[in-house]
């Protein structure tokens, strides 16, 4: 069963907003065991809107919109899938309930939040239990068009409880099963090398997606149909054979909740003394719900004066070794220890760019010390070139770096 997915708006096109949308839509129906065929944006143009979905019809079974849907002059989806389908608009106390019931307490509704209770008459209304704007489902000649709010928040949680049980229901999908690893210490293609003999034998129907991110690199091993879950699991007691301590976990979470789950386990305190990164790695390590059990704070000593006022590196290795180097960040490291009294740090400092490089110490230089207890390993890493991407990169390797002492 084909689909595709179509996001409605000018702010869109015109990079106002990044479409999160489509990529977590694409992700959710691939899971459940639809064959996303399409993904296009368009402008809040009625004709193109009509123009648009008459064209996809020709190729797809389903179609899914997102968009459009708010009280304003320029959201006009609801309009146009009135001219699409020859029908109009009527007004649904049932739509205007849930409103109240997702504002209580609101006595008055403004005249434009009152409105989003008209629908279009020919079509099943989905309530929006987290949203004034309803999902309308239009079917006709066995062709489903699924209209949403464009708010992350409102289609996710409309997807996940109606729109997938529904389709599925409807047209018998054999939802995929799959098992995800992260795994560190490879390149992509160095990684797809290692398992060459082993992807050209997997059974047939099985796919294996590599998805690379900055530091690591995510594997996902899939089938359709729950009736081969014994299947991978063979494959992936092959693939943990395989990889051996290259895998950092099995299932879909970044290294932040990785280094998260063994500080718990061991009972460990951790702290970060970041120049490069500007306390990136702190935030990362923020990020994850319940880090203040173990994250006791971070210092960014971008200054060489703050490195040795707050963090004790000796003045002479910075003039003998320059701040980028294994002697700072090795006190840099240590300091994080005692001034921040904590069992673990990440110390990193380097040349993140585009400017400030030299012939011995290049754009993209960075070193990187990790300490648990009285051990410290410093190590030095050649980024790249881009300053974003070498911030990342050096936040992930900093992290990784550490969960290797930690399960060694």
């Amino acid at each position: 069963m084909k689909t595709a997915i179509i996001t409605i708006g000018d702010e869109i096109l015109i990079g106002q907003i990044v479409d999160t949308n489509t990529a977590w839509m694409a992700q959710k129906l691939t899971n459940a065991g639809f064959e996303v065929t399409e993904k296009i944006s368009i402008g809040d143009n009625a004709q193109q809107i009509k123009d648009t979905i008459s064209d996809v019809f020709t190729r797809v079974d389903v179609i899914l919109t997102t968009g459009g849907l708010g009280p304003t002059k320029d959201d006009i989806t609801k309009k146009t899938l009135c001219e699409y389908y020859g029908t109009d608009l009527i007004f649904d106390d049932s739509v205007l309930e849930n409103i109240r019931n997702v504002f209580p307490g609101s006595s008055t509704l403004n005249p434009l939040t009152h409105d989003q209770a008209y629908v279009p008459r020919d079509c099943t209304v989905i309530q929006n239990r987290v949203g004034t704007a309803p999902i309308t489902w239009f079917d006709r000649n066995d062709k489903v068009l699924v209209s949403m709010p464009g708010v992350p928040y409102e289609m996710r949680y409309n997807m996940e409880n109606e729109i997938i049980p529904r389709l599925q229901a409807k047209y018998s999908a054999e939802a995929y099963v799959n098992k995800v690893f992260i795994v560190g210490g490879y390149t992509e293609s160095a990684l797809a090398i290692h398992l060459t003999d082993w992807e050209n034998e997997l059974p047939e129907g099985f796919g294996l997606a590599y998805l690379p991110s900055p530091g690591m690199m995510k594997l996902r091993l899939y089938v359709k149909g729950e009736k081969r879950r014994e299947e991978l699991e063979h494959e992936t007691e092959k693939l943990r054979r395989l990889l051996g301590t290259a895998i950092y976990a099995e299932k879909d979470i970044p290294f932040e909740k990785i280094l998260s789950e063994h500080l718990l386990r061991k009972g460990l305190t951790v702290g970060t003394a970041e120049s490069c990164t500007g306390g990136n790695i702190a935030h990362l390590i923020t990020s994850i719900s319940g880090s203040s059990q173990y994250f006791k704070g971070g210092i960014v000593s971008y200054s060489n004066e703050a490195k040795c006022n707050i963090l004790q590196v000796s003045s002479s290795n910075i003039e003998r070794d320059g701040a980028v180097s294994s002697s700072v960040v090795t006190e840099m490291a240590q300091g994080a220890q005692k001034v921040l009294n904590v069992d673990c740090a990440m110390a990193v400092s380097g040349i993140a760019g585009p400017d400030g490089g030299t012939d011995e110490k290049p754009v993209g230089t960075v070193w990187i010390a990790t300490a648990v207890g009285d051990r410290v390993i410093s190590r030095k890493y050649q980024m790249g070139k881009f300053r974003e991407m070498n911030i990342i990169r050096a936040s992930n390797t900093a992290i990784l770096q550490l969960l290797e002492m930690l399960r060694e």
